[in-house]
């Protein structure tokens, strides 16, 4: 365990870097934060006073804040008690509507992938931030469509948690086939032998997009016309819905125009 985590020690404080994924009013000035931290896994913590004006550090614990974050151990939660800015990506993902909805998706599917409190999950950790730096802190280095960004992010941290698509072989028989048909409750590609209801059928090309999202060939993903974009966006959609078996209470606030944006 690195210096400076502890909740497998005996250590009062620990110090941490994490992604704010929401946050709830506590009484009259406090918060609870919830947060996705690099060693020490998924933490909900107070923040004292947070809400009045004199707060020294309230406007760095906003969603999606990327930060450097001291906290006591409590009894039922940590106590927030130093904050550090190490990238404020929701001031400029705020003025970006597109950006800013793919983003709440974002926190919403690693708040909800992320179950067990404590348990470190750096691979969840390291994707969160790369593709918040993609979406808001990457804006300089060439736009990519906010979109793009969130159905390679869903499709990576939905492996990580172990629900990979099948993308080359049927998810059902294992067999090498023509691919064709997508469905998200067999778990990705299936052969026409294989094919339950509602199942889509993909042009060849918005296959090769659903690869390069999961491999991160940028490159390649946007070549991808409109409509492939739109094909894959659609099935990624069913699929994060289906294996995390709600909807997201985010992902409606994505229209179609964002997928071109």
């Amino acid at each position: 365990m690195p210096p400076g985590t502890g909740h497998d020690g005996c250590v009062p404080t620990y110090r941490d870097r994490a992604v704010v994924l929401r946050t709830y009013k506590l009484g009259e000035a406090d918060r609870i934060v919830t947060l996705l931290t690099r060693y020490n896994g998924k933490v909900r913590a107070v923040a004292r006073g947070v809400r009045r004006t004199s707060s020294k550090f309230g406007g760095r614990l906003e969603p999606c804040s990327h930060i450097d974050v001291q906290l006591v151990r409590g009894r039922t939660l940590d106590v927030i008690a130093q904050v550090e800015t190490v990238a404020g990506y929701s001031q400029p993902l705020r003025v970006d509507y597109p950006r800013f909805t793919a983003a709440e998706v974002m926190l919403e599917t690693a708040d909800r992938l992320i179950a067990e409190e404590g348990t470190p999950a750096v691979q969840q950790y390291r994707l969160l931030i790369g593709a918040l730096h993609a979406l808001g802190g990457g804006l300089g280095e060439g736009r990519r469509p906010p979109t793009l960004i969130l159905d390679s992010y869903l499709m990576r941290s939905l492996a990580v948690a172990g629900y990979a698509p099948s993308l080359g072989v049927c998810a059902r028989c294992g067999a090498a086939c023509e691919r064709l048909w997508f469905s998200a409750t067999a778990g990705g590609l299936v052969c026409t032998a294989c094919r339950p209801t509602g199942a889509k059928r993909l042009d060849p090309s918005a296959w090769t997009l659903l690869g390069a999202l999961m491999s991160g060939d940028w490159t390649a993903a946007r070549q991808a016309s409109l409509f492939d974009r739109e094909q894959a966006h659609r099935v990624v959609d069913e699929f994060t819905t289906w294996h995390l078996e709600h909807a997201l209470r985010s992902l409606p606030l994505l229209d179609s125009g964002d997928v071109a944006a």
